[in-house]
């Protein structure tokens, strides 16, 4: 995994950087267990193309990985409609199941704060 990360840190800021190459990166770093440098990965993905679906799903994982739950839902909020407007339905379902999983963990905890 130390060897792929490498590779992929090496290509950012040359010819090759983009949308794609970030979400590589953001990828195995999530894989590896770094939630926090997959957010700034795909983050960045997404400052080169902000209709990236996938970025913006794996964001949401990323940001829920990294302990900010009301982040990760914003992510899904956006990706489903950057999903939706690009007519990637998988995307757009696989990010409204992951919202409403989301939302129906946090009720009770706000039943509960009540």
């Amino acid at each position: 995994m130390s060897a792929l990360l490498d590779n992929l840190r090496r290509q950012c800021d040359g010819p090759r950087d983009g949308a794609l190459l970030r979400y590589s990166l953001g990828s195995a770093l999530l894989d590896a267990g770094d939630a926090a440098g997959a957010v700034a990965a795909f983050e960045r993905a997404l400052e080169f193309d902000p209709t990236y679906s996938a970025a913006w799903k794996l964001l949401g994982k990323a940001r829920l990985a990294a302990g900010t739950p009301a982040s990760a839902a914003e992510a899904w909020r956006r990706g489903i409609a950057a999903a939706g407007a690009r007519g990637d339905k998988q995307a757009e379902k696989e990010m409204t199941v992951f919202l409403r999983r989301l939302e129906q963990s946090s009720a009770p905890d706000a039943a509960a704060q009540s």
